[in-house]
């Protein structure tokens, strides 16, 4: 029996993603999978980082792709509308009125820390100052309430990658952690971070470990750009969150978490071989 959900994944509207939602739908069925979670990067005011998500004009068009997505699928397999939206200071207004403009299920809240906007507010030529007021903006960001769980939440070890130890920011990520875990937000484990310049999910599994013991919740996502990818690697997730001690794994409907056993989640999942495309 089916019960798992792929998370997070994007369409053709973010102009750096390939395939129709119906192809991302297939490759969940074929996965073994109990439904999809679409969350396409959230449309931004003002041309903001407008060259990697859709317009503020094409957002019904978003709508009406994931629901005609939903229509053809499976009469089993569930298609669900959600957001990857971005955080980013004094954007919270903008993104409060974007979440109630339709019948979100899930809303994922990315620092995009590679972004021209963020790089150019932020970014002073000091990797540790940098990393460190990445962590501050995750916490930040969960604080806002706007969001049901954090997206790939050590992404920032991709910038520079060559240089990042987990040691020297641990300090850091602890105090975004705390924060975070009062706030009862849950947090992703992305497996696209595989293909990523610092090849370990994201997070890693250090940071994944001082989650478990903070109780903070996790949902996974394969951040797919390309069908192919639907589902990818969640086995090896799974267990990397058995191994950091959790013993459940989140699923969002509504926008009311719910917790699967892991046990359960691995033996619904087809056997499926590894995707490799990004």
């Amino acid at each position: 029996m089916s019960l798992f959900f792929d998370s997070h994944m994007h369409t053709p509207l973010c102009k750096h993603a390939t395939g129709h939602p119906s192809e991302y739908v297939e490759h969940g069925v074929e996965r073994g999978l109990a439904g999809v979670i679409f969350t396409c990067h959230s449309p931004m005011p003002d041309r903001f980082s407008h060259k990697v998500r859709m317009t503020p004009e094409q957002f019904p068009e978003y709508v009406a792709l994931i629901e005609d997505a939903a229509h053809t699928a499976p009469d089993d397999f569930e298609v669900l509308l959600g957001m990857e939206s971005d955080f980013f200071p004094g954007m919270e207004k903008w993104l409060a009125e974007l979440h109630d403009s339709a019948d979100f299920h899930y809303i994922l809240g990315s620092v995009h820390w590679h972004i021209p906007e963020y790089m150019d507010a932020f970014w002073k030529g000091d990797p540790a100052s940098f990393r460190s007021q990445y962590f501050d903006h995750l916490a930040d960001s969960a604080e806002t309430g706007l969001f049901d769980s954090l997206a790939h939440p050590d992404l920032v070890k991709n910038a520079q990658p060559e240089t990042y130890r987990f040691a020297k920011v641990e300090d850091d990520i602890k105090r975004a952690l705390d924060r975070i875990a009062k706030t009862g937000v849950a947090m992703e484990i992305n497996t696209s971070g595989l293909n990523k310049a610092y090849e370990e999910m994201n997070p890693g599994p250090e940071m994944l470990a001082l989650m478990a013991e903070r109780g903070i919740p996790v949902v996974i996502g394969s951040d797919s750009h390309v069908p192919e990818r639907v589902g990818d690697q969640f086995e090896t997730a799974l267990h990397h969150l058995e191994v950091a001690g959790y013993a459940t794994v989140s699923l969002f409907r509504h926008r009311k978490r719910r917790e699967l056993a892991i046990t359960d989640a691995l033996a619904s999942l087809q056997t499926i071989t590894p995707a490799h495309s990004s």
